[in-house]
């Protein structure tokens, strides 16, 4: 029986197949997979997720049809951080919840992303939080591409500061290969915003999620969905 946590990325997952008028089939979609964490269901890790005390709010803008890929690691941090939102990435048509949770008082929101690929003076390193507000950090979800796409073509998130984290070691995200090494999948660097954040309970518990998931998704592929005998 899986968790009953709010993940935003599921509901957002379940409102596109509502609006889809064709159904979406992502690449090993002959895979016996679990609904939910869409691994092979005989390595189904839905049971193994653990919500974290944080103070911290994440939002993860999903490129098209990103939270139908089996190999996507944003939901993961859905699935640790209790206040997580989720929202399909659109250039001119942002979700009204979208725009409303931006521009809420309560949070302090910074979009996650290089600096060297923002205008100079837009960047931050570390987490200054103002008091009274609570961090939400934005996530966007897809390809190094398509996250390129998103920063440069969101006029909405223009007037934001972007938090830039550098890893300190090669990716260990082997779902997809990345054109460049340094380039880490969603779920990691969700764990180093949260670490640099203080965030350090919420932090292991988000990596401890990622590599069981990350080795039941490549034992799942390599066995063709069928368990270990």
């Amino acid at each position: 029986m899986a968790n009953s946590f709010k993940n935003s990325v599921l509901a957002l997952r379940a409102q596109q197949i509502s609006e889809s008028r064709r159904e979406f089939n992502a690449r090993g979609g002959k895979m016996n997979r679990c609904e939910q964490c869409l691994i092979a269901k005989h390595y189904c890790i839905c049971n193994d997720a653990e919500q974290a005390e944080c103070d911290a709010a994440v939002c993860l803008l999903m490129y098209h049809n990103e939270s139908f890929k089996p190999s996507n690691t944003g939901r993961l941090i859905a699935e640790i951080i209790p206040d997580n939102h989720a929202f399909r990435w659109d250039r001119t048509d942002p979700a009204p919840a979208l725009l409303a949770l931006i521009n809420d008082p309560q949070y302090q929101p910074m979009v996650v992303f290089p600096a060297e690929d923002v205008e100079q003076g837009r960047a931050v390193t570390e987490v200054n939080t103002v008091q009274g507000k609570k961090p939400l950090f934005i996530f966007l979800d897809g390809t190094w591409r398509e996250a390129k796409k998103m920063i440069r073509k969101s006029p909405y998130l223009d007037n934001l500061p972007v938090l830039s984290v550098t890893a300190d070691k090669l990716s260990d995200y082997r779902l997809r290969v990345a054109p460049h090494a340094h380039q880490l999948g969603t779920a990691e660097v969700g764990i180093m915003v949260l670490a640099l954040a203080g965030e350090t309970e919420a932090s292991n518990k988000l990596e401890n999620h990622f590599i069981k998931f990350r080795d039941a998704y490549l034992l799942g592929k390599r066995n063709k969905g069928r368990p270990v005998v």
